[in-house]
């Protein structure tokens, strides 16, 4: 699983005053698990496109980590 999505997951979490995760789940929902809110995704959305320069809002929006692993470059699932 990508470690750049983790350091940006847990950036977030930061920011939000939450516990850092030590690993991501595949299955983990972003809104019910990681208890995002829209500000979250969007803070989400702009990091990976710095970082990784996609746009994992472009056609949809991901509910879970396996849905922006799969809108990565494959270098970077």
């Amino acid at each position: 699983m990508s470690s750049i999505l983790l350091k940006i997951i847990n950036d977030i979490q930061y920011t939000k005053g939450r516990a850092p995760l030590a690993v991501l789940q595949s299955d983990m929902n972003l809104r019910t698990d990681l208890h995002f809110d829209s500000l979250d995704l969007a803070q989400l959305t702009v990091l990976i496109e710095d970082q990784c320069g996609v746009d994992i809002f472009e056609s949809d929006i991901p509910a879970t980590i396996a849905d922006v692993i799969a809108k990565l470059p494959e270098q970077l699932s």
